[in-house]
């Protein structure tokens, strides 16, 4: 838990776990990060490798590309390889940038 922590303390940038509570949202850019599963390696009933899916969610209420590339970059500093995907919530009228990969936590 704490390389993520060091991720997005990294990124200098309000973040939360999940979601922030109700009407303490920061204004964007902000981040929610999840740990929404695991990919363990196991053999003869035991856990020899704990993995951990990580999603990073970059929140924008603008294309930001340059805050892009500095999430990029502090993922490539520490040599994560990670998914990236887009959306636009309408509801929200946010960008939404997910980061998604494994680590060891």
């Amino acid at each position: 838990m704490d390389r993520i922590l060091d991720i997005l303390q990294a990124l200098g940038i309000p973040f939360a776990y999940d979601h922030f509570a109700e009407g303490e949202s920061p204004e964007p850019p902000f981040i929610c990060y999840l740990l929404p599963a695991s990919d363990n390696f196991a053999a003869d009933g035991q856990v020899y490798f704990k993995a951990t899916e990580v999603h990073i969610e970059l929140y924008t209420d603008i294309k930001d590309v340059g805050l892009e590339a500095s999430v990029e970059s502090v993922l490539d500093e520490r040599s994560i390889f990670y998914d990236k995907s887009e959306v636009w919530i309408e509801s929200e009228r946010l960008y939404e940038v997910l980061y998604s990969f494994e680590m060891e936590v």
